[in-house]
């Protein structure tokens, strides 16, 4: 296992890039302040300092799910550390680097709610518009009249996919790993029956929304959603170790590999594999450094104007709920999770053989990154509910001695 201090790069990371931004002539690099409500919450559950030996035994269990690696960045007003367990190729036995990059999932929707809260914000796009305005003859008409905002919050209603391989087995996976879909190819999958909601009504997480989303940046930028990604937020922030890889299914320069334990129970790296079936919605690779410096970016309010910041930490109403019955939990981009009275803000990602983590509570005490490579295809949450613990013990009982 490795273990770092911070670096005052993490530590000056929001700083620096609204400096970065101002200089590119982005959003006016204007750092948010907590309002006086934020402020009464961040008193009231105050986090206690972090606990390394405690982190240190979370990401070191690899069984649980089992894994070949994991590490975590935490960083924030509270306190930062980082560690990692494990290797990142299990032939050469490679211990984890901070600067390793890996398949981040669905983090990739939250950079592209970002590119379109950008160009809300100056007007180039209305939320509350239908998005066939934009799209014109690319869905039905019933669909075409879902808004923008239906399919950053995950209220569209679209139907279920058809005809989309079942990836139900590892051996699934590996043989389907080089094929290759087009944005429209995937579109094309859910246009073939009634909604399932009117677009509004309910909550339900679905990655064709982002997909349709990101066609939306490509219409609007005149550019590959994936350039425009880069342009307004990858290079002015530097995240030189962030990119969208589009068809190429090669991972380039250092990074973690990704292992699936087959039905025959052997070990096969499934990290060589074509990302265009999570086009617009799941296919950005990226580093726990990168994704930390871009979370402190955007809860500071440096990449978005205040009002399309508030956006990030707003819910549906509370009549919105999600298919199972419970609380609808995704806003414009992010989602929201409460544990020990600490709420997060941020976004979960999942790829084959690997799995990321990224939250932040919206007062900056604490920001994490975690990344982890299980082996199995449905991993429970054992290694994020210890890691989560293990930052939140404690904030319970300080709320209570401040009452």
């Amino acid at each position: 296992m490795t273990f770092q201090p911070c670096s005052r790069r993490s530590l000056v990371g929001g700083a620096a890039a609204a400096a970065l931004l101002a200089a590119a002539g982005g959003t006016p690099a204007r750092a948010v302040a907590p309002t006086g409500a934020q402020r009464r919450a961040t008193e009231a559950a105050r986090l206690p300092p972090l606990r390394p030996d405690v982190l240190r035994a979370a990401i070191a269990d690899l069984t649980h799910p089992p894994a070949t690696s994991a590490q975590l960045r935490v960083l924030g007003t509270r306190g930062c550390w980082y560690g990692a367990a494990g290797v990142a190729d299990t032939a050469t036995g490679r211990a984890v680097r901070p600067d390793d990059a890996f398949r981040a999932g669905s983090v990739t929707k939250v950079f592209v709610a970002t590119v379109i809260l950008r160009m809300a914000g100056r007007r180039e796009v209305e939320l509350d518009a239908p998005i066939g305005r934009y799209l014109p003859g690319l869905l039905p008409q019933e669909q075409a009249r879902i808004t923008v905002a239906h399919l950053l919050q995950h209220t569209s209603g679209l139907p279920d996919h058809r005809g989309l391989p079942d990836l139900a087995t590892p051996e699934d996976v590996l043989h389907h790993r080089y094929d290759r879909w087009t944005p429209r190819q995937l579109v094309a999958t859910v246009t073939h029956a009634p909604l399932k909601f009117p677009p509004g009504t309910v909550q339900e997480y679905r990655g064709i929304n982002y997909v349709l989303l990101a066609l939306l940046v490509e219409r609007l930028s005149g550019r590959p959603y994936g350039e425009e990604i880069r342009r307004a937020l990858l290079r002015p922030l530097r995240l030189t170790r962030t990119w969208l890889p589009g068809d190429d299914p090669r991972l380039h320069g250092s990074h973690v590999h990704g292992y699936l334990r087959m039905s025959d129970s052997s070990l096969r790296d499934i990290t060589v594999y074509n990302p265009s079936s999570s086009w617009g919605e799941g296919e950005l690779v990226s580093t726990v450094e990168d994704l930390s410096r871009f979370l402190e970016a955007l809860f500071r309010g440096v990449l978005l104007p205040r009002r399309m910041t508030e956006k990030l930490f707003t819910l549906p109403p509370a009549s919105v709920r999600m298919p199972d019955g419970s609380a609808a939990r995704y806003s414009m981009g992010l989602q929201k999770a409460t544990v020990n009275g600490v709420t997060f803000w941020g976004k979960t990602g999942e790829w084959y053989g690997c799995r990321t983590r990224m939250f932040s509570t919206r007062d900056h005490q604490r920001r994490f990154v975690l990344s982890y490579t299980p082996t199995t295809l449905n991993p429970r949450e054992d290694l994020t509910d210890r890691v989560v613990a293990a930052l939140t013990e404690g904030a319970d009982k300080e709320a209570r001695d401040k009452a």
